[in-house]
């Protein structure tokens, strides 16, 4: 089944249903950006917009260890 897409500061967030939950899956649109190493089933909510927030949680907290690298 196909999930539902967004873009957020250059990744692209899958929003999916797993059971009863939503799960968010994070994929770079861009070859510089990390690639972030974390399972579907650890954004894993109730709630859609719950597990977008995670999703985005964990892309800045990617970009910001990024940003200190640069600094």
């Amino acid at each position: 089944m196909q999930g539902e897409k967004t873009k957020y500061r250059g990744y692209e967030i899958e929003l999916r249903q797993e059971w009863s939950n939503w799960c968010a899956r994070i994929y770079p649109t861009r070859p510089e950006l990390p690639l972030l190493a974390q399972s579907a089933l650890s954004t894993l909510s109730r709630r859609k917009d719950q597990a977008l927030a995670a999703a985005k949680r964990s892309v800045d907290a990617a970009l910001s260890g990024l940003d200190r690298e640069v600094a």
